[in-house]
Protein backbone atom coordinates (compact mmCIF):
# COMPACT_ATOMS: atom_id res chain seq x y z
CA UNK A 1 0.00 0.00 0.00
CA UNK A 2 2.71 2.71 1.07
CA UNK A 3 4.85 1.27 -2.32
CA UNK A 4 1.63 2.51 -4.41
CA UNK A 5 0.99 5.64 -3.00
CA UNK A 6 4.56 6.57 -4.03
CA UNK A 7 3.68 5.99 -7.21
CA UNK A 8 0.75 7.85 -7.36
CA UNK A 9 2.08 10.45 -5.36
CA UNK A 10 4.97 11.12 -7.60
CA UNK A 11 2.74 10.71 -10.38
CA UNK A 12 0.71 14.03 -9.09
CA UNK A 13 3.82 15.88 -8.35
CA UNK A 14 4.99 15.30 -12.25
CA UNK A 15 1.20 16.66 -12.87
CA UNK A 16 1.69 19.57 -11.21
CA UNK A 17 5.18 19.82 -12.92
CA UNK A 18 3.67 19.97 -16.45
CA UNK A 19 0.65 21.93 -15.47
CA UNK A 20 2.70 24.39 -13.83
CA UNK A 21 4.79 24.51 -17.11
CA UNK A 22 1.91 25.02 -19.33
CA UNK A 23 0.35 27.52 -17.28
CA UNK A 24 3.96 29.20 -17.82
CA UNK A 25 2.47 29.53 -21.90
CA UNK A 26 -1.30 29.83 -20.65
CA UNK A 27 -0.98 32.86 -18.82
CA UNK A 28 1.13 35.28 -21.17
CA UNK A 29 -0.55 33.97 -24.30
CA UNK A 30 -3.75 35.61 -22.63
CA UNK A 31 -2.12 38.29 -21.17
CA UNK A 32 -1.78 39.27 -24.80
CA UNK A 33 -4.72 38.84 -26.42
CA UNK A 34 -4.21 35.43 -27.87
CA UNK A 35 -6.89 32.63 -27.68
CA UNK A 36 -6.47 29.81 -26.34
CA UNK A 37 -9.27 27.24 -26.85
CA UNK A 38 -7.82 24.68 -24.92
CA UNK A 39 -5.34 23.40 -21.89
CA UNK A 40 -4.96 20.31 -21.42
CA UNK A 41 -2.48 17.54 -19.39
CA UNK A 42 -1.63 14.36 -20.55
CA UNK A 43 -2.66 13.10 -23.83
CA UNK A 44 -5.21 10.79 -25.02
CA UNK A 45 -8.77 10.29 -23.87
CA UNK A 46 -9.68 13.68 -21.78
CA UNK A 47 -11.11 12.30 -18.12
CA UNK A 48 -12.11 15.54 -16.97
CA UNK A 49 -12.83 19.21 -18.53
CA UNK A 50 -14.45 22.39 -18.24
CA UNK A 51 -14.45 24.98 -19.82
CA UNK A 52 -14.39 28.60 -18.75
CA UNK A 53 -13.19 32.14 -20.41
CA UNK A 54 -13.88 30.42 -23.91
CA UNK A 55 -10.20 28.07 -22.88
CA UNK A 56 -11.10 24.39 -22.01
CA UNK A 57 -9.17 22.88 -19.18
CA UNK A 58 -8.89 19.07 -18.70
CA UNK A 59 -6.90 16.00 -17.76
CA UNK A 60 -6.48 13.07 -20.05
CA UNK A 61 -5.71 9.45 -19.60
CA UNK A 62 -1.78 9.72 -20.54
CA UNK A 63 0.39 12.03 -17.88
CA UNK A 64 3.24 12.35 -20.57
CA UNK A 65 3.27 15.67 -21.14
CA UNK A 66 0.67 18.92 -22.14
CA UNK A 67 -0.52 21.28 -24.00
CA UNK A 68 -2.34 24.68 -24.63
CA UNK A 69 -3.84 25.20 -28.13
CA UNK A 70 -3.48 28.67 -29.29
CA UNK A 71 -5.21 29.70 -32.38
CA UNK A 72 -3.19 30.93 -34.93
CA UNK A 73 0.16 29.79 -34.38
CA UNK A 74 0.50 28.74 -38.13
CA UNK A 75 0.59 32.10 -40.80
CA UNK A 76 -1.64 31.94 -43.78
CA UNK A 77 0.15 31.96 -47.05
CA UNK A 78 1.01 35.77 -48.08
CA UNK A 79 -1.41 36.51 -50.36
CA UNK A 80 -3.88 33.56 -49.48
CA UNK A 81 -7.52 34.96 -48.72
CA UNK A 82 -8.63 33.61 -45.11
CA UNK A 83 -12.06 33.02 -46.25
CA UNK A 84 -11.24 31.36 -49.43
CA UNK A 85 -8.75 28.68 -47.99
CA UNK A 86 -11.38 27.81 -45.44
CA UNK A 87 -13.56 27.27 -48.17
CA UNK A 88 -11.33 24.76 -50.44
CA UNK A 89 -10.20 22.68 -47.79
CA UNK A 90 -11.44 19.58 -49.04
CA UNK A 91 -9.20 17.28 -51.50
CA UNK A 92 -5.90 15.82 -50.79
CA UNK A 93 -3.23 18.16 -49.20
CA UNK A 94 -0.04 17.95 -47.90
CA UNK A 95 1.10 17.70 -44.31
CA UNK A 96 2.05 21.47 -44.27
CA UNK A 97 -1.51 22.19 -46.26
CA UNK A 98 -3.22 20.53 -44.35
CA UNK A 99 -2.01 22.01 -41.03
CA UNK A 100 -2.45 25.60 -42.42
CA UNK A 101 -5.38 24.99 -43.32
CA UNK A 102 -6.55 23.39 -40.15
CA UNK A 103 -4.95 27.07 -38.75
CA UNK A 104 -7.45 28.94 -40.93
CA UNK A 105 -10.32 27.22 -39.67
CA UNK A 106 -9.93 27.39 -36.01
CA UNK A 107 -10.06 31.45 -36.40
CA UNK A 108 -13.44 32.20 -36.23
CA UNK A 109 -14.71 35.59 -37.25
CA UNK A 110 -14.14 38.08 -34.50
CA UNK A 111 -11.34 36.53 -33.61
CA UNK A 112 -8.51 37.56 -36.62
CA UNK A 113 -6.58 39.25 -34.10
CA UNK A 114 -6.08 37.61 -31.32
CA UNK A 115 -3.93 34.70 -33.22
CA UNK A 116 -0.13 33.65 -32.18
CA UNK A 117 0.96 34.49 -35.47
CA UNK A 118 0.44 38.10 -35.15
CA UNK A 119 2.09 38.93 -31.70
CA UNK A 120 5.69 40.93 -31.65
CA UNK A 121 8.76 38.80 -31.59
CA UNK A 122 9.34 40.03 -28.30
CA UNK A 123 5.61 38.52 -26.87
CA UNK A 124 6.11 35.29 -28.99
CA UNK A 125 9.39 34.44 -26.78
CA UNK A 126 7.66 35.14 -23.93
CA UNK A 127 5.10 32.87 -24.37
CA UNK A 128 6.90 30.12 -25.63
CA UNK A 129 10.15 30.53 -22.56
CA UNK A 130 7.06 30.92 -20.15
CA UNK A 131 6.86 27.45 -19.77
CA UNK A 132 10.54 26.34 -19.57
CA UNK A 133 10.71 29.19 -17.07
CA UNK A 134 8.30 28.03 -15.06
CA UNK A 135 10.23 24.98 -14.61
CA UNK A 136 13.60 26.65 -13.52
CA UNK A 137 11.39 28.75 -10.76
CA UNK A 138 9.80 25.79 -9.61
CA UNK A 139 13.26 23.83 -9.87
CA UNK A 140 14.95 27.06 -7.63
CA UNK A 141 12.05 27.06 -5.13
CA UNK A 142 12.28 23.21 -4.37
CA UNK A 143 15.72 23.32 -4.00
CA UNK A 144 15.52 26.30 -2.06
CA UNK A 145 13.02 24.20 0.27
CA UNK A 146 15.47 21.69 0.51
CA UNK A 147 18.50 23.19 1.18
CA UNK A 148 17.38 25.69 3.86
CA UNK A 149 14.14 23.98 4.80
CA UNK A 150 14.95 20.27 5.04
CA UNK A 151 18.72 20.28 4.68
CA UNK A 152 21.28 18.76 2.56
CA UNK A 153 22.04 14.96 3.39
CA UNK A 154 25.12 15.25 5.60
CA UNK A 155 27.26 13.24 7.73
CA UNK A 156 27.72 13.96 11.01
CA UNK A 157 29.78 13.11 14.03
CA UNK A 158 27.25 11.09 15.86
CA UNK A 159 28.37 7.36 15.90
CA UNK A 160 26.16 5.38 14.18
CA UNK A 161 28.01 1.98 14.99
CA UNK A 162 31.18 0.24 15.79
CA UNK A 163 33.30 -2.15 14.21
CA UNK A 164 33.63 -5.49 15.68
CA UNK A 165 37.52 -5.59 14.71
CA UNK A 166 40.25 -3.91 13.22
CA UNK A 167 40.83 -6.23 9.67
CA UNK A 168 43.60 -7.81 8.88
CA UNK A 169 42.95 -8.93 5.46
CA UNK A 170 44.18 -6.38 2.10
CA UNK A 171 41.91 -4.55 0.53
CA UNK A 172 41.51 -6.41 -3.32
CA UNK A 173 39.89 -5.73 -6.46
CA UNK A 174 37.25 -7.94 -5.94
CA UNK A 175 36.84 -6.73 -2.11
CA UNK A 176 38.38 -2.92 -1.73
CA UNK A 177 36.83 -2.68 2.08
CA UNK A 178 37.59 -5.85 3.88
CA UNK A 179 35.40 -7.89 6.35
CA UNK A 180 36.56 -9.46 9.63
CA UNK A 181 37.95 -12.59 10.43
CA UNK A 182 39.08 -14.71 13.33
CA UNK A 183 42.12 -13.37 15.75
CA UNK A 184 41.74 -9.97 14.71
CA UNK A 185 42.41 -7.03 16.80
CA UNK A 186 39.68 -4.75 18.85
CA UNK A 187 39.27 -1.44 17.25
CA UNK A 188 40.12 1.70 18.60
CA UNK A 189 36.48 2.65 19.05
CA UNK A 190 35.94 -0.18 21.40
CA UNK A 191 39.12 0.20 23.66
CA UNK A 192 38.14 3.89 23.83
CA UNK A 193 34.61 3.06 25.10
CA UNK A 194 32.83 4.65 22.21
CA UNK A 195 28.98 3.87 21.76
CA UNK A 196 26.38 4.19 19.21
CA UNK A 197 24.30 7.49 19.45
CA UNK A 198 27.97 9.33 20.92
CA UNK A 199 27.99 12.85 19.62
CA UNK A 200 31.75 13.93 18.92
CA UNK A 201 32.39 17.42 19.51
CA UNK A 202 35.92 17.80 19.51
CA UNK A 203 39.34 16.32 18.67
CA UNK A 204 42.32 16.38 20.80
CA UNK A 205 40.46 19.78 21.71
CA UNK A 206 39.70 21.10 18.36
CA UNK A 207 35.93 21.14 18.01
CA UNK A 208 33.95 19.20 15.05
CA UNK A 209 31.00 19.60 13.25
CA UNK A 210 31.23 17.48 10.20
CA UNK A 211 32.22 13.71 10.15
CA UNK A 212 35.05 14.26 7.31
CA UNK A 213 36.67 16.60 10.25
CA UNK A 214 36.70 13.65 12.46
CA UNK A 215 37.98 11.24 9.68
CA UNK A 216 40.52 13.68 8.67
CA UNK A 217 42.33 13.83 12.08
CA UNK A 218 41.78 10.19 12.13
CA UNK A 219 43.58 9.48 9.50
CA UNK A 220 46.13 11.40 9.70
CA UNK A 221 46.74 9.85 13.33
CA UNK A 222 48.25 6.50 12.70
CA UNK A 223 50.30 4.88 15.73
CA UNK A 224 49.41 7.30 18.64
CA UNK A 225 46.47 8.46 20.54
CA UNK A 226 43.20 10.58 20.30
CA UNK A 227 40.98 12.54 22.54
CA UNK A 228 37.65 12.21 21.71
CA UNK A 229 35.35 14.47 23.84
CA UNK A 230 31.79 13.24 23.30
CA UNK A 231 28.10 13.64 24.44
CA UNK A 232 26.09 11.13 25.87
CA UNK A 233 22.89 10.75 27.36
CA UNK A 234 23.17 14.73 28.26
CA UNK A 235 26.97 13.99 29.92
CA UNK A 236 30.14 15.22 28.43
CA UNK A 237 32.96 12.16 28.20
CA UNK A 238 36.39 12.07 27.75
CA UNK A 239 37.50 9.39 26.07
CA UNK A 240 41.03 8.34 24.57
CA UNK A 241 41.49 5.94 21.08
CA UNK A 242 44.82 4.38 20.62
CA UNK A 243 44.28 5.10 16.53
CA UNK A 244 46.11 2.30 14.60
CA UNK A 245 47.58 2.33 10.76
CA UNK A 246 45.81 0.01 8.29
CA UNK A 247 45.98 -0.08 4.81
CA UNK A 248 43.08 1.33 2.83
CA UNK A 249 41.69 1.31 -1.02
CA UNK A 250 43.08 4.47 -2.12
CA UNK A 251 40.14 6.69 -3.86
CA UNK A 252 40.33 8.40 -6.86
CA UNK A 253 38.56 11.90 -7.18
CA UNK A 254 35.39 10.48 -8.94
CA UNK A 255 35.19 7.70 -6.19
CA UNK A 256 36.44 4.99 -7.74
CA UNK A 257 39.21 2.48 -6.72
CA UNK A 258 42.81 3.69 -7.68
CA UNK A 259 44.86 0.44 -9.39
CA UNK A 260 48.27 0.65 -11.37
CA UNK A 261 48.75 -0.65 -14.53
CA UNK A 262 48.73 -4.02 -14.13
CA UNK A 263 45.36 -3.96 -12.16
CA UNK A 264 47.10 -3.59 -9.05
CA UNK A 265 44.90 -2.22 -6.17
CA UNK A 266 46.91 0.91 -4.49
CA UNK A 267 46.50 1.51 -0.53
CA UNK A 268 47.24 4.00 2.01
CA UNK A 269 48.58 3.41 5.55
CA UNK A 270 45.84 5.36 7.38
CA UNK A 271 44.10 5.73 10.46
CA UNK A 272 41.63 3.77 11.59
CA UNK A 273 38.77 4.07 14.49
CA UNK A 274 36.50 1.66 14.04
CA UNK A 275 33.29 3.80 14.15
CA UNK A 276 30.88 4.94 11.27
CA UNK A 277 28.90 8.19 11.44
CA UNK A 278 25.45 9.22 11.37
CA UNK A 279 23.53 11.01 8.58
CA UNK A 280 21.29 13.96 9.26
CA UNK A 281 19.86 17.02 6.99
CA UNK A 282 21.80 19.96 8.34
CA UNK A 283 19.64 23.36 6.73
CA UNK A 284 21.97 25.42 4.94
CA UNK A 285 21.70 28.65 3.98
CA UNK A 286 20.01 30.12 1.34
CA UNK A 287 23.18 31.54 -0.35
CA UNK A 288 24.71 27.82 -1.20
CA UNK A 289 21.26 27.54 -3.56
CA UNK A 290 23.05 29.46 -6.93
CA UNK A 291 25.90 26.62 -6.02
CA UNK A 292 24.50 23.67 -5.92
CA UNK A 293 21.59 25.13 -9.09
CA UNK A 294 25.03 26.05 -10.94
CA UNK A 295 26.41 21.93 -10.34
CA UNK A 296 23.34 20.52 -11.38
CA UNK A 297 22.81 22.87 -14.40
CA UNK A 298 26.51 21.60 -15.61
CA UNK A 299 24.90 17.88 -14.65
CA UNK A 300 21.64 18.31 -16.77
CA UNK A 301 23.43 19.29 -19.79
CA UNK A 302 26.07 16.76 -19.75
CA UNK A 303 23.09 14.30 -19.21
CA UNK A 304 21.46 15.72 -22.17
CA UNK A 305 24.49 15.58 -23.99
CA UNK A 306 25.01 11.53 -23.23
CA UNK A 307 21.43 11.22 -23.77
CA UNK A 308 21.55 9.60 -27.01
CA UNK A 309 24.21 7.24 -26.41
CA UNK A 310 21.81 6.32 -23.01
CA UNK A 311 18.97 5.22 -25.55
CA UNK A 312 21.15 3.11 -28.11
CA UNK A 313 22.47 1.35 -24.36
CA UNK A 314 18.78 0.77 -23.28
CA UNK A 315 17.60 -0.84 -26.81
CA UNK A 316 20.34 -2.96 -26.60
CA UNK A 317 19.38 -3.57 -22.75
CA UNK A 318 15.72 -4.66 -24.35
CA UNK A 319 17.61 -6.78 -27.39
CA UNK A 320 20.32 -8.29 -26.28
CA UNK A 321 20.05 -8.49 -22.39
CA UNK A 322 22.24 -7.86 -19.33
CA UNK A 323 21.67 -4.76 -16.65
CA UNK A 324 20.14 -1.10 -17.18
CA UNK A 325 22.50 1.14 -16.60
CA UNK A 326 21.17 2.58 -13.34
CA UNK A 327 22.13 6.15 -14.78
CA UNK A 328 20.13 5.53 -17.52
CA UNK A 329 16.89 7.42 -19.00
CA UNK A 330 13.30 6.27 -17.66
CA UNK A 331 9.97 7.06 -18.28
CA UNK A 332 6.70 8.19 -16.33
CA UNK A 333 6.75 4.14 -15.50
CA UNK A 334 10.31 4.49 -14.07
CA UNK A 335 9.53 7.47 -11.95
CA UNK A 336 6.48 6.10 -10.35
CA UNK A 337 8.60 2.94 -9.42
CA UNK A 338 11.15 5.56 -8.00
CA UNK A 339 8.29 6.97 -6.33
CA UNK A 340 7.33 4.12 -4.66
CA UNK A 341 10.50 2.40 -3.40
CA UNK A 342 11.08 5.99 -1.49
CA UNK A 343 7.80 5.69 0.03
CA UNK A 344 8.51 2.03 1.10
CA UNK A 345 11.83 2.92 2.48
CA UNK A 346 13.92 0.92 -0.24
CA UNK A 347 16.07 4.14 -0.27
CA UNK A 348 17.47 5.05 2.50
CA UNK A 349 15.83 4.97 6.69
CA UNK A 350 16.17 8.79 7.46
CA UNK A 351 12.06 8.14 8.16
CA UNK A 352 9.60 10.40 7.03
CA UNK A 353 12.46 13.74 5.99
CA UNK A 354 14.22 11.48 4.27
CA UNK A 355 10.91 10.49 2.00
CA UNK A 356 10.13 13.93 1.60
CA UNK A 357 13.56 14.84 0.75
CA UNK A 358 13.96 12.45 -1.96
CA UNK A 359 10.51 13.09 -3.33
CA UNK A 360 11.17 16.85 -3.67
CA UNK A 361 14.43 16.20 -5.02
CA UNK A 362 13.64 13.94 -7.52
CA UNK A 363 11.05 16.59 -8.57
CA UNK A 364 13.73 18.99 -8.46
CA UNK A 365 15.35 17.04 -11.19
CA UNK A 366 12.80 16.65 -13.23
CA UNK A 367 12.23 19.74 -13.50
CA UNK A 368 15.31 21.27 -14.26
CA UNK A 369 15.57 18.66 -17.28
CA UNK A 370 11.99 19.58 -18.57
CA UNK A 371 13.73 23.16 -18.71
CA UNK A 372 16.89 22.29 -20.82
CA UNK A 373 14.61 19.78 -22.56
CA UNK A 374 12.24 22.22 -23.75
CA UNK A 375 14.91 24.46 -24.53
CA UNK A 376 16.10 22.36 -27.48
CA UNK A 377 15.65 24.41 -30.94
CA UNK A 378 14.03 22.05 -32.76
CA UNK A 379 9.70 22.13 -33.08
CA UNK A 380 7.53 20.81 -31.83
CA UNK A 381 9.26 21.83 -28.83
CA UNK A 382 9.57 25.67 -27.37
CA UNK A 383 12.76 25.99 -28.47
CA UNK A 384 12.24 25.49 -31.69
CA UNK A 385 9.13 28.01 -31.47
CA UNK A 386 11.62 30.56 -29.91
CA UNK A 387 14.50 30.03 -32.60
CA UNK A 388 11.15 30.93 -35.41
CA UNK A 389 10.49 34.03 -33.50
CA UNK A 390 13.92 35.28 -33.24
CA UNK A 391 14.43 34.36 -37.11
CA UNK A 392 11.41 36.50 -38.05
CA UNK A 393 12.34 39.72 -35.74
CA UNK A 394 16.40 39.19 -37.67
CA UNK A 395 14.11 38.80 -41.02
CA UNK A 396 12.16 41.60 -40.64
CA UNK A 397 14.82 44.20 -38.62
CA UNK A 398 17.17 43.42 -41.00
CA UNK A 399 14.53 44.50 -43.93
CA UNK A 400 13.97 47.29 -42.22
CA UNK A 401 17.36 48.45 -42.00
CA UNK A 402 17.80 48.61 -45.68
CA UNK A 403 14.48 49.92 -46.87
CA UNK A 404 13.15 46.57 -48.32
CA UNK A 405 9.54 45.66 -47.75
CA UNK A 406 8.53 43.38 -44.70
CA UNK A 407 8.94 39.97 -45.26
CA UNK A 408 6.20 38.92 -43.10
CA UNK A 409 6.04 36.02 -40.57
CA UNK A 410 8.09 33.53 -40.49
CA UNK A 411 6.03 30.31 -42.12
CA UNK A 412 6.93 28.15 -39.10
CA UNK A 413 4.32 25.61 -41.57
CA UNK A 414 7.54 24.84 -43.36
CA UNK A 415 8.97 23.06 -40.54
CA UNK A 416 6.15 20.53 -39.67
CA UNK A 417 8.17 17.96 -41.12
CA UNK A 418 10.94 18.23 -39.12
CA UNK A 419 8.42 18.41 -36.02
CA UNK A 420 6.36 15.54 -37.09
CA UNK A 421 9.49 13.75 -37.42
CA UNK A 422 11.19 14.56 -33.94
CA UNK A 423 7.37 13.84 -32.91
CA UNK A 424 7.60 10.49 -34.15
CA UNK A 425 10.93 9.89 -32.65
CA UNK A 426 9.77 10.97 -29.25
CA UNK A 427 6.83 9.17 -29.05
CA UNK A 428 8.93 5.73 -29.95
CA UNK A 429 11.38 6.79 -27.84
CA UNK A 430 8.78 7.16 -24.57
CA UNK A 431 7.70 3.62 -25.88
CA UNK A 432 11.03 1.90 -25.33
CA UNK A 433 11.59 3.46 -22.33
CA UNK A 434 8.36 2.43 -20.49
CA UNK A 435 8.27 -0.94 -22.26
CA UNK A 436 12.25 -1.38 -20.74
CA UNK A 437 10.80 0.40 -17.36
CA UNK A 438 8.35 -2.66 -17.25
CA UNK A 439 10.52 -5.53 -18.56
CA UNK A 440 14.01 -4.18 -16.67
CA UNK A 441 13.75 -2.06 -14.69
CA UNK A 442 16.10 -0.06 -12.87
CA UNK A 443 15.88 -0.16 -9.31
CA UNK A 444 17.35 2.82 -7.28
CA UNK A 445 17.67 1.24 -4.20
Amino acid sequence: MTYLLGVLAVIALVGVSIALHELGHLIPAKRFGVKCTKYMIGFGPTLWSRTRGGTEYGIKAIPLGGYVKMIGMIPPKPGDNPALLRASTTGRMSIVEQARAEAVDEVQPGDEDKVFYKLSVPKKVIVMLGGPIMNLVLAVVLLAALVSGIGVPTLVPTVSSVAECVPSTAPTVTKPEPSCVVGDAVPPAVVAGLRAGDRIVAVDGRPVTLWSEVTTMIRAAAGRSLTLTVERTGEQLTLTAPIVGVARTAYTAEGKPKTTADGTLVTDMVGYLGATASRDYVAQPLTRVPELLGSMLGTVVTALGTFPAKLVGVAQTLLGGGDRDPEGPVSVVGIGRAGGEIASGQLGGDGLKGVIYQFLWLVFGLNLMLFFFNLLPVLPLDGGQVVGALWEGIKRTGARLLGRPDPGYVDVAKGLPIAYAVSTVLIAMTLMLVIADLVKPISLG
